[in-house]
């Protein structure tokens, strides 16, 4: 019976070993599992914090030129200082600064007595000529009519028909003289050259008037403002887009929020070496006379849309002994390294003008050390910037 008895504890126990060692080996394997996972999500977790972070955005397309704002000074279409032409006194005048003349119209006389004096001197001068013009005519006549008898001498006659051609120059030296003070004359009446407005008065009666006044010392000034030229100084770099017939708009402090339509008549087509830019010559119409000559205006020129030109942010632009360029990526998300030249600076963001297409995942902020086919993560999608207000 005892024998019976111990055969089966010696069973149950090995079966318990058995079970043991099979519980061991499963825990050592998944132990040895668990550990091999964990390795390996350690190594890749590794590899991925080995590569760069980057954040892509993308170039904005320019739909729209750019507005060029430039300052600039407004003319009268026509202007004239009216000078004296003859010597005198002031005798009246007509008109005061703001009137609006018509050509022709008389500003102010002139009363000039010294030139009424000479002129008289010399229609008299013109009588006594024409009176010894005549006399010398008909002694010339008789002359003649007695050399046909053989009265006188051949040289007699022509000695009078001599003094008859100096007396018939002298009275035309006479008449010219005469008309010429009488054209003088005519200058005491100072008149406007053409239709516009007197915008100086720098005389009053009684005034001595002499002739010949230097620049500054007009007694009048006549303005057409009904059209205003304005001059622009436009940098050299936007000349070639400014040309003849270009519209422009016009703005001018005392009318806030209120613009003018002007256009281009002509370009100076030189460069100003002191300034870098071209002078432009704009016209706009004044019907009302809002505008002032002499006057400061901001005149803004929409620019045509340039070819491939698109916008990053300045964050994005790397300045480097290779020159400026600008980080992108390809399909394999490897980064490439594109020279770029920049249009225009706008400081948070900037115009290319060569080098990115509209197309090109740029990456904002490269990380320093970044180099042409490095491998790199993406932080998030990317980022279209803003256009430039």
């Amino acid at each position: 019976m005892s024998v019976a008895l111990s055969k089966p504890k010696s069973s149950r126990g090995l079966l318990w070993l058995i079970v043991g060692g099979v519980v061991v080996v499963l825990i050592v394997v998944v132990g040895i599992g668990v550990r091999a996972s964990e390795s390996r999500d350690l190594k890749t977790w590794t590899d991925a914090q080995a590569l760069p972070s980057v954040t892509l955005i993308k170039p904005v397309v320019i739909a729209q030129g750019p507005v060029l704002n430039l300052p600039g000074r407004m003319e009268a279409y026509s202007r004239a200082s009216i000078f004296a032409r003859v010597n005198g006194y002031l005798k009246s005048w007509n008109v005061d600064i703001g009137t609006r003349v018509k050509a022709g119209q008389v500003l102010a006389e002139i009363d000039t007595p010294e030139l009424d004096q000479q002129l008289l001197q010399a229609r008299a001068t013109l009588a006594s000529t024409q009176a010894d013009a005549n006399l010398a005519q008909t002694t010339a006549k008789r002359w003649q009519a007695m050399l046909s008898t053989d009265s006188v001498s051949r040289q007699d006659v022509d000695e009078r028909t001599g003094d008859l051609t100096a007396k018939q120059a002298k009275v035309a030296a006479a008449k010219a003289n005469v008309d010429q003070l009488v054209a003088t004359k005519g200058f005491q009446r100072l008149v406007a050259p053409f239709a516009g407005v007197v915008t100086a008065r720098s005389t009053d009666v009684g005034a001595l008037i002499s002739a010949g006044g230097t620049a500054g010392k007009e007694l009048f000034a006549v303005a057409d403002v009904s059209r205003l030229r304005v001059y622009v100084q436009v940098p050299q770099t936007f000349s070639p887009q400014i040309r003849e017939g270009t519209t422009a708009r016009l703005s001018v402090p005392e009318y806030r929020g209120e613009t003018f339509t002007g256009k281009v008549i002509a370009t100076a087509d030189a460069v100003n070496a002191a300034s870098g830019s071209t002078l432009v010559q704009l016209l706009v119409d004044n019907p009302g006379g809002r505008l002032l000559p002499g006057g400061y205006t901001s005149v803004q020129f929409d620019l045509p849309v340039q070819a491939d030109v698109v916008r990053v942010p300045s964050s994005a632009l790397v300045f480097d002994d290779k020159g400026m360029r600008v980080a992108t990526l390809d399909a394999q998300d490897h980064v490439r390294f594109k020279t770029v030249s920049i249009a225009r600076d706008f400081g948070d963001s900037v115009e290319i003008a060569s080098g990115l297409q509209a197309a090109d995942r740029v990456i904002d902020t490269p990380p320093d050390g970044l180099a042409d086919d490095d491998a790199v993560q993406l932080a998030a999608a990317p980022v279209e910037i803003k256009p430039h207000g």
